[in-house]
């Protein structure tokens, strides 16, 4: 996929092309939750391959979840990045809405973390980098995702990072501030507990690279900069923030400025840009332009690459409403 060439003709997609249930064929139920199931399904005239998720909307609107459904459809007909899982249809009969995506058969990047994966350094700055690509094409949309996490990150079938759930995400007028207090603790910045405590009026663009710092950050360690679960309060996970982490020794120093870059609890210098990343040493020899094209090779391969069956590689398709860990 070139820089500005939409993945639309790839997939043999007109722009006023309408379809419905009857256009796939259903390959394999895969995950089944309270609000409905996904599976893989086939185009019937292309022959592609997709993921399709379809939702109860009396569940739905039993479990007040209709107006989050509604938005992420509305955030994700917009979008069309080589790193996120793309929305490619969507439609509704009278019982449910359907939803089809991208179908990444990878894992995401928590299970892999489950499997005591032991990311190379390699690994972790192509992650880095393509996220950060994402994030940069969010940005011009003026999109915070809101819950950049391993659970959100799927691996394609060669290794490649995408994006996905946008769930929480929020879209916000030039200069205007998000504020609601949304995300995934262990992952949120110091500014989204601020403004919950009405302390700040709001937060920007910034917390999402805070979040992929956490993620570069347990990605080479196996642990999180801070101990921060579900359960622990926000008065306790905000005096965490005046501590700094405990760095693990081994990481060479490019790699340390990096991450102390992207957890810097202070917005204002946090890096927060594209450009930015770019410029540390760590990213600085990377060829951009190759990695959106997706000619970098990965240093990690998913699994089932090497033999693994199909029903044991489908851990990357996750359902609407399965807790955040």
């Amino acid at each position: 996929m070139g820089v500005n060439q939409s993945a639309r003709s790839k997939h043999h997609i007109k722009d006023d092309e309408e379809v419905n249930f009857d256009h796939f064929q259903i390959l394999r139920a895969i995950g089944k939750g309270s609000f409905g199931k996904v599976c893989i399904v086939q185009k019937k005239d292309t022959g592609q391959m997709y993921a399709m998720k379809y939702m109860s909307k009396a569940v739905c609107l039993e479990r007040d979840a209709l107006r989050n459904v509604l938005r992420e459809i509305e955030i994700l007909v917009q979008l069309d990045h080589p790193f996120l899982v793309n929305l490619w249809f969507s439609f509704h009969d009278e019982e449910d809405m359907f939803l089809v995506q991208d179908l990444l058969l990878g894992g995401d990047l928590r299970y892999h973390l489950t499997q005591n994966v032991q990311f190379p350094l390699e690994a972790v700055r192509l992650y880095v980098a393509e996220i950060a690509l994402a994030l940069d094409y969010l940005q011009a949309k003026r999109i915070i995702h809101r819950d950049i996490k391993p659970d959100n990150i799927l691996l394609d079938e060669e290794g490649h990072a995408h994006l996905t759930d946008f769930n929480v995400a929020t879209l916000v007028e030039d200069n205007q501030l998000a504020s609601s207090l949304s995300g995934t603790k262990p992952y949120m910045a110091p500014e989204v507990y601020a403004c919950s405590a009405d302390e700040i009026p709001g937060y920007d663009f910034a917390i999402d690279w805070w979040s992929l710092g956490v993620v570069a950050f347990e990605l080479s360690s196996g642990r999180r900069p801070y101990e921060i679960h579900s359960q622990t309060p926000n008065k306790d996970i905000r005096s965490l923030f005046l501590k700094f982490p405990e760095w693990p020794s081994i990481w060479p120093e490019p790699f340390l400025i990096l991450v102390k870059r992207l957890i810097n609890p202070n917005p204002q210098n946090r890096l927060k840009t594209l450009d930015d990343l770019k410029a540390l040493p760590f990213m600085c020899d990377l060829d951009w332009e190759a990695i959106l094209e997706k000619s970098v090779v990965p240093e990690f391969t998913p699994p089932y690459l090497r033999g693994m069956h199909l029903r044991h590689r489908l851990t990357s398709v996750r359902l609407w409403d399965e807790s955040p860990q």
